[in-house]
C-alpha cells in the first residue's frame, strides 16, 4: 500500500515537471520568432544603408560624366588663359577645368586628342581597384616581374632582376608615385591586357582614351584628352566605379605623386591635389582633383604639345594652374561667369 502511494507521488512529480518543461519550450518557441521579426527588418535596413553609392545611385545622362550638372563657361578665366596663350605660340594646349561647387567650367581644346604619356596610369589604377572591389584581385597578392614586362623610361624597377616579386599594392603605388613603366606593364598584364582595359575605358565614357602599346610608349601612340581624364575624376569624386574604401586608397596614392612641377606648382598654400602627370619629349600633361583650404574642390586636366623638351610648356601649365586657382579662390559673388 505504501509502495503504491510512493509510486503515485513519484509519477505526479514527473508529470508536473514535463508540463512545466513543455510550457517553457512553448514560450521559447513563441518568443524566438518574435525576436527575429523585430531584428530582421533592422538588419536588412542596415545592410541596405551600407550599400555603396557607386552601386546604387543612377547616372544622370544630362550631366557632365553623368554626375556633375554643368553651369556656365568661365568666360573671364577663358580670356585670361587665351591672353597667356599668345605669349606661348609655339605650344599647343588642351585643357578642361570644372568647379564642382557651381558646375562652371573652362574648356579650351578639351576634346583634342593628345598622347597620354603617363597620365594613362590614372585610368589603369581605377580599373585595378574595380577588380579589387569585384574580388577578382587582392591587393596583397604577389606579382612576378617578368622580363617581357620590363622596360626603360621612368621608374626604378627596370634596374631590378627579372623574377622580382612585389604585392599588387606596392606595384600600383610605384606605377603612380614614381610613374614606373615596368610596374604599369605588370598591372596592365594582371588586368588582362590592353584590349580589356580599352573596353573598360569605353564603358566609363572615355571615348578617346586608348592603350595601343605597353609602356614605355615613347612614340605617344596611347591617347586621351583633357576632358576624358576630367570625366574620370568626376566619376571618382562622385563615388562611382569603385567603392569608398578603394576610392580612399586610390586618391591617397595619387596625392603622393613625386612630380610637383606642373599643376601642383600653381596651387596656393594648403591646397591638396590627387593627380597623375605625364611627360614625353614632345608633350607634358597633368590631371586630377584639387581641394582648396576652404574646402572648395575642382577638377583639372591639361595637356601641352611642345617642341622637344621645351621647358616653357612646364611654365605654361604652372601659370594656367595659378590663374585657375586664383580665379576660383575668389568669393563666389565676385566671380564673373
Amino acid at each position: 500500500m505504501k509502495l503504491n502511494l510512493l509510486l503515485l507521488s513519484f509519477a505526479s512529480i514527473l508529470l508536473f515537471s514535463f508540463q512545466a518543461k513543455a510550457e517553457q519550450l512553448d514560450y521559447n518557441s513563441r518568443s524566438i520568432p518574435q525576436k527575429q521579426e523585430i531584428q530582421a527588418p533592422k538588419l536588412e535596413k542596415l545592410l541596405n544603408n551600407q550599400k555603396k553609392d557607386f552601386q546604387t545611385k543612377p547616372i544622370d545622362s544630362s550631366a557632365f560624366a553623368g554626375v556633375v550638372p554643368l553651369g556656365k563657361e568661365m568666360s573671364g578665366l577663358d580670356s585670361q588663359v587665351k591672353a597667356l596663350m599668345t605669349r606661348y605660340k609655339s605650344l599647343t594646349p588642351g585643357m578642361f577645368f570644372l568647379d564642382l561647387q557651381t558646375g562652371n567650367y573652362l574648356d579650351i581644346n578639351a576634346e583634342k586628342v593628345f598622347p597620354a604619356a603617363s597620365t594613362i596610369k590614372f585610368p589603369v589604377l581605377i580599373a585595378l581597384f574595380e577588380e579589387v572591389d569585384a574580388g577578382r584581385i587582392k591587393l596583397d597578392e604577389t606579382l612576378v616581374m617578368r622580363r617581357n614586362l620590363m622596360t626603360g623610361g621612368s621608374g626604378t624597377m627596370q634596374y631590378q632582376r627579372a623574377g622580382t616579386k612585389l604585392s599588387v599594392l606596392k606595384t600600383a603605388t610605384k606605377m603612380i608615385t614614381i610613374s614606373d613603366n615596368t610596374a604599369t606593364n605588370m598591372i596592365i598584364d594582371r588586368l588582362g591586357g590592353k584590349a580589356k582595359l580599352n573596353e573598360r575605358f569605353q564603358s566609363w565614357g572615355l571615348q578617346k582614351t586608348v592603350i595601343r602599346n605597353m609602356l614605355g610608349d615613347f612614340k605617344g601612340t596611347n591617347t586621351t584628352t583633357a576632358k576624358d581624364l576630367v570625366k574620370l575624376s568626376a566619376l571618382i569624386d562622385n563615388h562611382k566605379l569603385i567603392s569608398d574604401n578603394s576610392r580612399f586608397q586610390a586618391l591617397d596614392i595619387m596625392r603622393n605623386v613625386s612630380n610637383k612641377k606642373l599643376l601642383c606648382a600653381g596651387l596656393g598654400s594648403g591646397a591638396i591635389i590627387a593627380h597623375k602627370t605625364g611627360t614625353l619629349g614632345v608633350l607634358i600633361g597633368d590631371a586630377g582633383i584639387i581641394e582648396m583650404p576652404s574646402g572648395k574642390r575642382y577638377l583639372a586636366g591639361i595637356f601641352v604639345r611642345r617642341n622637344f623638351n621645351d621647358s616653357r610648356a612646364r611654365d605654361f601649365i604652372r601659370q594656367v594652374s595659378q590663374m585657375v586657382y586664383q580665379y576660383l579662390d575668389q568669393p563666389t559673388l565676385t566671380q564673373l561667369p
